[in-house]
């Protein structure tokens, strides 16, 4: 098992094609006819899930949603503000046919902001109601879930009309977020040991019990994309610093000189899921489903082999990413050397997980490789050279060190970086590791 013997390659050795790649990576939309194409404002994706949802997408419920001009503009804006003094008065004031936010002051008191209609703006509701105000019905991600059933006895941290993202109709169609969303009656209601004040312009303003968490990275969402800072959104679309825990009730400080304005690569937490939010234009610029599929038959042309068995090694197709199949590659997550599954050096007093590579010895956890089919992930259009830790999701250089950057939020106080095809927490020195590939002997 001399490592020098045999020839080894890296998968960027490979010489991938790059006229055919160019035609595709263009979005479908701009494949099909670009003047008839509706307007697309952008896409949310969520974030621990390879393409689709364990189950399939189903109406509202999927892993990605994308935002279109409507026929009729929805949006609404803040008009009238009433003062209640008792919560009689306040269901008076708040109408089904008009949409408000009420803030309970006390018992004794309760103000009314109505808002009208603003024919200049579309508004797209989030949350986990499955109610006909919500577009986009979004449930708590499970690390490394493979069916909905396991996220259903869980508690849920999401709030049922969790956020709502208002987009203008006209270019460059900016699109705004603002936490809680209104309900079947068209109202949002803040109760008392919600976190609200009045704002210096004599406005009512609040949070939502977990919040609304959101971070805008630097550079956008580029290869050159660097982490932001999280903030937390408030009820009327200010940016605040963090609460000290998810639900405290002392708000954080006003940020100034930031906005609630989303941007390319911008990241919506709503405390069990996170969502990527992608413009029409980031999309344009992303490796389609096509482009990866390209790569995936690139690698296989190439022909790796297990320099053990001295097998073939393929990656499976995108539409098989659950099932190992027997010319599934592993790796050897601390050396990166890829081999076909084998028992050789299974070290059966580390309880299985840890292994031994034949290749150079080092010893740690031996796991299938899956593609990330997720394009909308990847910040570069770079071949498949490199895996996130612990999980063996493949991606391009590029795409794996800028995630195992980001820290996600987790639970009601904590952060960590985690992979986001699949959730789970990155572990080791980077989070993710270069692969080695052996060529074929002949």
């Amino acid at each position: 098992n001399n490592e020098k013997s045999v020839p080894q390659l890296l998968i960027r050795d490979l010489k991938f094609e790059k006229k055919p790649l160019a035609k595709l990576m263009f979005s479908p939309d701009q494949e099909n006819h670009p003047s008839k194409a509706p307007v697309k404002y952008g896409e949310l994706i969520v974030l621990g899930y390879n393409g689709s949802l364990p189950n399939g997408d189903r109406g509202r419920r999927k892993s990605r949603f994308a935002l279109f001009k409507r026929a009729k503009a929805n949006g609404v804006k803040p008009s009238t503000v009433h003062i209640a003094c008792t919560p009689q008065a306040a269901k008076a004031i708040s109408n089904k046919d008009q949409h408000s936010i009420s803030y309970t002051l006390s018992r004794a008191q309760t103000v009314v902001v109505e808002y009208t209609h603003d024919s200049n703006t579309d508004m797209f509701q989030i949350g986990r109601s499955t109610e006909s105000p919500i577009d986009f019905v979004v449930t708590d991600t499970v690390p490394g879930s493979q069916s909905n059933s396991d996220t259903q006895s869980v508690q849920s941290t999401i709030s049922r009309f969790a956020c709502r993202i208002i987009c203008e109709r006209n270019p460059p169609f900016t699109a705004r977020i603002y936490a809680a969303g209104f309900d079947s009656s068209k109202n949002i209601f803040l109760g008392e040991k919600a976190a609200k004040w009045k704002t210096s312009d004599g406005q009512m303003d609040g949070l939502t019990t977990n919040g609304v968490l959101v971070m805008h990275p630097r550079n956008g969402f580029t290869e050159d994309s660097k982490p932001g800072v999280w903030r937390e959104i408030s009820v009327c679309g200010n940016v605040f610093s963090l609460r000290e825990t998810r639900s405290a009730q002392q708000r954080g400080k006003m940020v100034e000189n930031e906005t609630n304005q989303l941007q390319d690569g911008s990241l919506i937490d709503l405390c069990g899921a996170t969502l990527l939010w992608r413009t029409a234009e980031g999309l344009s610029r992303t490796p389609t489903v096509k482009h990866l599929e390209a790569l995936r038959q690139e690698i296989n042309a190439a022909r790796p082999q297990c320099p053990v068995g001295f097998n073939t090694l393929a990656f499976p197709s995108m539409k098989r990413k659950d099932v190992v199949d027997e010319k599934q590659p592993w790796v050897y997550l601390n050396c990166g050397h890829v081999h076909g599954y084998h028992n050789w050096g299974n070290k059966e007093e580390r309880d299985g997980k840890d292994r031994e590579c034949p290749m150079c010895r080092s010893v740690g956890p031996y796991v299938p490789l899956w593609l990330g089919c997720e394009a909308g992930f990847y910040v570069d259009a770079g071949p498949p050279t490199h895996a996130f830790s612990p999980c063996g999701h493949v991606c391009s250089e590029k795409t794996t060190a800028y995630w195992s950057q980001i820290p996600l939020p987790h639970g009601t106080h904590t952060f960590h970086a985690a992979c986001p095809f699949c959730a789970h927490q990155l572990a080791g020195e980077q989070g993710y590791i270069r692969l080695i590939f052996q060529g074929p002997l002949d």
